[in-house]
């Protein structure tokens, strides 16, 4: 047995806690090292993570107001596909059941599996278990499946056991940050922070491993921030899944707006927050070459000695597991309402009897699952960042191209700060895209092209909805 509709039970906590909770993953535990070596000093350390934080706190309230105007499951897609045709608005979730949704949960799913090795070695993923051709799978890809597939299985069975685990796990996961940022900063060392405060604090410089500095033109410097901001945009993304569950959102005109805006600010300080301390606490050198690039390690070993290993391992295993549950459990709103559209398989449009499109969580599963097994999720994201903020800054595009198109519609909230503020974010996103496609076209080129290969298959599905019509 199933049912038509999904059932509003979600509240402005919840709503804010798949906010948060989708955002934090990882990514704040390690990025920082390979922003560092982009940059070369604290202030410029700060000011990507602050610029990134600003294009997300934009965006976010720039949503709301679309959220207000279509309050219903599939979210962005729904927007782009109201505010240009349904074509953008397949390409978007073509992109994201491929690459962006999908391969950020494989991404967070190894993630988890990593720092599991860390307490439990025979997990690791330099263990091969078994080969397929050149296909080598160690035991981090089948544990990552593994709580891929719990997670989606635990989704199946209601939005509430969702939610329990979402709303406890961010909590935890908030608090433990929190208490990493205060132990920080009641362990701080003057001299480390003074060092990295006054001798070069603004001069922005490639900082190798090696501990040697090369010097930036103008053009390459400008580079060199988009390049660095590729880790941050991504550790702060996944913020608008939100709106991709309205419809199980209570007041959703209220409400999603209103979490985008609670857990967007509460991420970008939690983040500044985290890199300032991890800036009184080690030298930039120590940041920039940390092993395999984990940070956050390396400074709770400084705080908490040698248990500070076990303690960040714990936080992430806590974080991933959380963030996870988010993308998995937001996802498949998106396959759900492009296949009520005609442009996706027709099962995913069904729910089951728990409300819940149970067809989209296992396809979803199933992708994410391949990625992680690919062991080529990390390039994935990387392509994909530029294809994500092209399509953040259609979408806030749409909200003036609406204003003319609807003028009558109700809008319970409007964008902040329109018109300036979503032009801010259009000029910063656009900025950001043309200089990863001049400086880093390895991260630009493979996205992109990806993206368009939706077009014949938007154009396939549509042969095939008029045949069985």
């Amino acid at each position: 047995m199933s049912t038509t509709s999904f059932k509003p039970s979600l509240g402005l906590l919840d709503a804010t806690m798949i906010v948060a909770g989708s955002m934090i993953g990882s990514g704040i535990f390690i990025v920082s090292a390979d922003i560092t070596r982009n940059v070369g000093s604290a202030g410029w350390l700060i000011v990507v993570w602050l610029l990134t934080g600003l294009m997300t706190l934009i965006a976010a309230v720039s949503y709301g107001e679309l959220s207000g105007m279509f309050p219903k499951a599939g979210g962005q897609y729904v927007y782009l596909k109201e505010a240009y045709n349904p074509l953008i608005g397949f390409l978007y979730g073509w992109s994201f059941f491929a690459i962006i949704q999908t391969g950020t949960i494989a991404a967070v799913g190894v993630a988890f599996a990593k720092f599991t090795a860390y307490l439990i070695p025979q997990v690791g993923d330099d263990i091969v278990l078994f080969s397929i051709g050149s296909l080598h799978i160690s035991p981090a890809q089948i544990l990552s499946i593994a709580i891929i597939v719990l997670l989606t299985y635990i989704n199946t069975r209601g939005i509430k056991s969702g939610k329990f685990i979402q709303t406890t796990f961010t909590l935890t996961k908030l608090l433990s940050l929190f208490g990493l940022i205060v132990f920080g900063w009641m362990a701080l060392q003057p001299e480390v922070w003074h060092k990295n405060w006054t001798e070069n604090a603004w001069y922005l410089q490639r900082l190798n491993k090696d501990g040697s500095y090369q010097s930036y033109g103008m053009a390459a410097a400008m580079g060199a921030i988009a390049a660095a901001m590729v880790g941050s945009i991504f550790s702060s993304d996944a913020w608008n899944n939100v709106t991709f569950i309205a419809g199980e959102i209570k007041n959703p005109k209220r409400n999603i707006g209103l979490s985008l805006f609670l857990g967007t600010l509460l991420v970008t300080i939690v983040y500044v927050s985290t890199n300032i301390v991890y800036t009184g606490l080690l030298p930039m050198q120590s940041i920039a070459s940390a092993a395999n690039d984990r940070v956050a390690v390396a400074v709770s070993h400084v705080i908490f000695g040698n248990i500070g290993t076990i303690i960040i391992a714990v936080m992430i295993m806590i974080s991933t597991f959380g963030c996870n549950n988010g993308l998995i459990l937001a996802g498949a709103r998106v396959y759900y309402t492009m296949a009520n559209d005609g442009l996706f398989f027709k099962q995913t449009a069904q729910l089951n009897k728990k409300a819940v499109p149970e067809f989209a969580l296992w396809i979803q599963c199933a992708m994410a699952s391949i990625l992680c097994l690919s062991g080529k999720y990390g390039d994935l994201l990387d392509m994909v960042s530029f294809v994500v903020v092209i399509f953040y800054v259609l979408t806030i595009i749409g909200i003036f191209i609406l204003r003319k198109k609807m003028p009558a519609a109700e809008r319970p909230y409007r964008a902040f700060g329109y018109p300036v503020l979503p032009a801010l974010y259009i000029i910063m996103g656009l900025t950001f895209c043309t200089l990863l496609i001049i400086y880093k076209p390895e991260y630009t080129w493979p996205g992109l092209i990806f993206a368009l290969l939706g077009i014949p298959l938007y154009y396939l599905a549509l042969a095939t909805k008029s045949k069985h019509q």
